[in-house]
């Protein structure tokens, strides 16, 4: 799981100062804000505890999929485009996961964004697939999550831009119009408060799931919440 703040640089990914100088030009002002946020996370961190608060309630911009609100079993997940942690999660467990539980309406599968470092490039890559449309969300998130090497490519965020922009085309948005969409203020302070509103719950790193509201860990995991720990924790409520 990565932390708040925690840059890529432990994951051999790209430094926030490398992020600064080669992801900059048009999208100054939303890294400035994307970069702020990150901070702001990382010092909450250290006096916020995992676990607890509000974190399995309905939340302001929660993206779903699956059974209505008010399922008997919601399961949430917090995660971040950029986080390699997460990209190793949907690529072994996603589609079993969606199999078992999601297409068949079992629970309720409600996705939070947390933009971690390279920041502005999370948040950028939120801001894209909230402008794709409610039906589109889920595609733009998890090509950009399989995309993460594309992006990080030569240890730099360089070739993030192209990505973005070729993930925003690939769901019908023009280039004109994914430059109105990460340039939007309002879409920008969203994806701030949404951010602070999951450190405000008590999460601090990510991917970190939720079952009826109680995080679901497996200790020494490289991948996340592991499927068999997940299952085990969702079938236990689906009994009662």
């Amino acid at each position: 799981m990565r932390a708040f703040g925690e840059s890529r640089d432990a994951d051999k990914s790209p430094s926030r100062e490398d992020d600064a100088m080669t992801f900059k030009s048009k999208y100054a002002q939303m890294s400035r804000r994307a970069a702020m946020t990150a901070a702001a996370l990382a010092g909450m961190a250290a006096l916020t505890g995992c676990g607890g608060g509000g974190a399995g309630a309905a939340a302001e911009g929660d993206m779903a999929l699956g059974a209505p609100e008010g399922a008997k079993v919601t399961v949430i997940e917090y995660a971040s485009v950029t986080c390699h942690v997460c990209a190793a999660w949907h690529e072994q467990n996603w589609e079993a996961f969606k199999t078992a539980y999601v297409d068949n309406n079992k629970v309720r599968f409600v996705f939070r964004e947390i933009p971690t470092p390279p920041a502005n490039v999370a948040a950028a890559g939120f801001m894209i697939a909230r402008c794709a449309g409610p039906d589109k969300y889920f595609d733009v998130v998890h090509e950009l999550l399989s995309s993460q090497d594309e992006m990080f490519a030569g240890g730099d965020t360089s070739a993030a831009r192209a990505v973005l922009f070729r993930v925003g085309n690939g769901v019908g948005l023009s280039n004109s119009q994914i430059e109105t969409c990460i340039k939007d203020p309002e879409a920008q302070a969203a994806v701030d408060e949404r951010a602070r509103a999951a450190q405000q719950a008590g999460v601090i790193g990510t991917p970190t799931f939720l079952v009826n509201g109680v995080k679901v860990e497996t200790p020494g995991s490289q991948s996340g919440t592991s499927m068999a720990d997940l299952s085990k924790a969702i079938d236990a409520e689906l009994a009662k």
